[in-house]
């Protein structure tokens, strides 16, 4: 049996005949025929809207018009999140203004210090606005193209083994997932990760149709771009793509490693490349990498950004080390994903999913080695269950919007499983396998509508009625005549989309900003001290109360206050749009701890004070913590160095380099942001650099109030 498995290219399925008949798509009497030999080819154009030739005619029209929806739905109200995360937005700025920022990531075109990540997230986000220039849209509409794609590589991916509805249904759960409705409207770097591990899944399910070693080799490159767009994160699911492709590929076993050995070194060349510049780079010639104790991306990425997430011992990070079950990121363990602090982020489908994943190994128990069908469920549903029990487990800094990683691996095995169990819907088992998740996606669906009860009360029943009613017609699909089928089948997909639809349009119509977004209406994830009602933020990780929310700011973003992190530091940026978040939050260490999350309000008056002769300086101020800076940068578009990084804890500058960058008239103002002058983490107090730098200060130079803002001027010291 030959199976069309594109436009191009027909190749039989290695597992043979037995294997194919689950996923070939069936004949439709509307199916154009493919060509025949000596038959010219098709037009590009007819190719691109009429997809394969065995397709029914409604697949690919109906394929386009998921991206077209999807792509207008990520894009509506973009611009009242503004600047997002203003971390990164100074960092998209600074890198469109100097080729040195943009290489090494730099938070300021003047180059004092790095983002705590790498840099290949940041560059596609900083042509655009080299192209386009500085504002909201050319932020963010490169995060929602990312998005675009996510859908369309998992449509290619469940299409090529399954029917075009098993597509269709496992790209509408990715975009319809509330994270990943937040994430690809956001610029932290889990969009180009998310992006780039769909990719990799996509072509490691290609390698294991032929065998053919490019697709691994590309599978490779893939991830080692990811690699530079978060590091570690990126190697999460290289174990169960590694051992599928050893064991399932259909080729021998001494070529399999071989392939396996040419992805490793593509991997190790695409990711290690930019490692390489930077280590070799002259320190004192290069920005200090922001996140690491000793100017060490080597040390930032098994450090901070890697051992240190998962057990909680990061050094510099937010309130230390630690972690534990019970830790100031959330309780850790099985069920962590469906706790009330993560649950309406994703795990709407995930108990389905996973129920759908066992049917669908069961289902190909019986098939060769080298069936494909179970070594794509193998590929994704192994790529789900590692990142779940790593998230679930993981004890140092843990945010939600992490689990945007997860969203397209749930939404493949969810298409896969639905296609092949309908496919199979005549055996008793597999029909009440279908009713048993259309059960477990209402009724979880009605447990996370219930914790948010004053928001659209009547949708938890609809959901929970819709699901019993759609999985009792599963039951019997297998003798119900198709057109009743069918209607089963789409009362039970609709209900159980329902809910994270509702959550997903809540998200897309709001304004999302700060460090720590979530999706989903107020009071849909609470973490720690809980969230704080319409307009405020979440309530902190302890010690913080409901934020408030933020006036009328500038660049038309929605910026605010939250609850606290230990000590009172704001919690996450998520207001109505149009609100833009005061600075001044609560305190951490001695010194205002702000900036830390949020960033700081900048007033005209304080906008203009910086701005006056800022082309005599290297930078035209100093803050400390990277918000702090940021904001204070975007605002006047001038260079403002970060103090301390991200949480004010890195030793760069040291207080001599910065007396020597005084002496040598290159920073204008020092910004402080209240008692102490410290603004982050152990930025007002103790021994740290930040604070030694805020202590010399204080002592010498003339203090200018600007509104509630304090500058000192760092040209003008006092007498006596």
């Amino acid at each position: 049996m030959t199976t069309h498995l594109d436009d191009t290219a027909r190749t039989a399925d290695p597992a043979g005949p037995a294997d194919t008949a689950a996923w070939s798509p069936p004949h439709e009497p509307d199916a154009a025929p493919a060509p025949g030999p000596g038959e010219p080819k098709r037009p590009l154009a007819a190719r691109i809207w009429r997809g394969r030739p065995e397709d029914p005619r409604w697949a690919r029209p109906a394929f386009l018009g998921l991206l077209l929806a999807t792509c207008v739905l990520y894009l509506y109200n973009l611009s009242a999140s503004g600047y997002a995360n203003s971390f990164y937005s100074a960092a998209v700025q600074a890198g469109s203004q100097s080729w040195k920022a943009f290489f090494f990531g730099s938070l300021d075109s003047a180059n004092a210090i790095t983002v705590d990540k790498p840099p290949a997230a940041l560059w596609p986000m900083a042509l655009s606005v080299k192209v386009f220039g500085l504002n909201s849209w050319a932020i963010l509409v490169p995060e929602v193209l990312m998005g675009v794609g996510s859908v369309a590589a998992v449509y290619a991916s469940v299409r090529r083994r399954f029917s075009p509805a098993s597509g269709l249904i496992a790209g509408a759960v990715l975009a319809l997932t509330p994270v990943a409705a937040l994430m690809f409207r956001f610029n932290n770097p889990d969009a180009m990760l998310a992006l780039l591990m769909t990719v990799a899944c996509y072509l490691v399910v290609r390698a294991l149709e032929d065998g053919r070693t490019k697709w691994l080799v590309w599978a490779g490159v893939a991830i080692g771009v990811a690699f530079l767009a978060k590091t570690l994160q990126a190697f999460l699911i290289l174990p169960p793509l590694a051992i599928v492709y050893a064991v399932c590929a259909p080729v021998p076993l001494r070529k399999r490693f071989s392939q396996l050995a040419l992805a490793t070194a593509a991997l190790v060349v695409s990711g290690g490349w930019w490692v390489a510049v930077v280590e070799l780079w002259p320190a004192s010639s290069r920005p200090y990498i922001g996140g690491s104790q000793n100017n060490s991306f080597l040390e930032l990425t098994f450090g901070y950004n890697g051992l240190g997430r998962l057990n909680g011992e990061e050094t510099g990070s937010v309130g230390g080390g630690g972690g534990g079950g019970t830790g100031q990121w959330g309780e850790t363990g099985w069920d962590r994903m469906f706790h009330s602090e993560i649950g309406a982020q994703i795990s709407w489908l995930l108990p389905a999913a996973l129920i759908l994943l066992a049917a669908g190994l069961v289902a190909t128990r019986r098939r060769k080695r080298t069936s494909v069908t179970r070594g794509a469920f193998l590929v994704w549903g192994g790529s789900l269950l590692i990142t779940t029990v790593v998230f679930s487990f993981m004890a140092g800094i843990f945010h939600q919007y992490y689990t945007i990683a997860l969203a397209p691996y749930m939404a493949a095995v969810i298409g896969m499983g639905t296609g092949i169990l309908w496919e199979k819907r005549s055996g008793i088992w597999a029909s009440l396998t279908l009713a048993a998740a259309s059960v477990a996606a209402a009724a979880w669906g009605y447990v996370l509508l219930n914790r948010t009860p004053d928001d659209l009360p009547w949708l938890k029943w609809l959901v929970l009625v819709g699901g019993l009613a759609g999985a009792l017609g599963l039951v019997f699909a297998g003798r119900l005549p198709r057109r009743l089928a069918l209607a089963a089948a789409a009362v039970s997909v609709l209900a159980a989309l329902a809910g994270p639809t509702a959550y997903t349009l809540s998200t897309v119509d709001s304004a999302h900003t700060g460090s720590i977004p979530t999706a989903g209406p107020a009071g849909a994830s609470m973490m720690g001290g809980g969230r704080g009602g319409p307009g405020g933020g979440d309530g902190g990780f302890g010690g913080g109360g409901p934020g408030r929310q933020g006036q009328q700011g500038q660049q038309g973003q929605g910026r605010q206050n939250g609850g606290g992190l230990p000590g009172g530091t704001p919690g996450q940026g998520r207001t109505a749009p149009g609100g833009q978040a005061n600075g001044d939050g609560g305190r951490m260490g001695g010194g205002g701890a702000g900036g830390l999350i949020n960033g700081a309000t900048v007033t005209d008056e304080a906008k203009k004070l910086l701005g006056a002769d800022s082309e005599d300086y290297t930078w035209a101020g100093a803050a400390i913590g990277s918000q702090n800076a940021a904001s204070y940068q975007l605002a006047t578009g001038d260079p403002v160095m970060a103090i301390g990084g991200f949480n004010g804890t890195d030793p760069s500058p040291t207080l001599a380099q910065f007396k020597q960058y005084v002496a040598d008239g290159r920073i204008h103002y020092f910004i402080s942001s209240g008692s102490g002058g410290g603004g982050a983490m152990g930025g007002g107090s103790g021994d740290g650099t930040s604070a030694q730098i805020t202590e010399w200060i204080e002592a010498n130079f003339k203090q200018v109030t600007v509104g509630s803002a304090t500058f000192y001027d760092l040209t003008q010291e006092t007498t006596g």
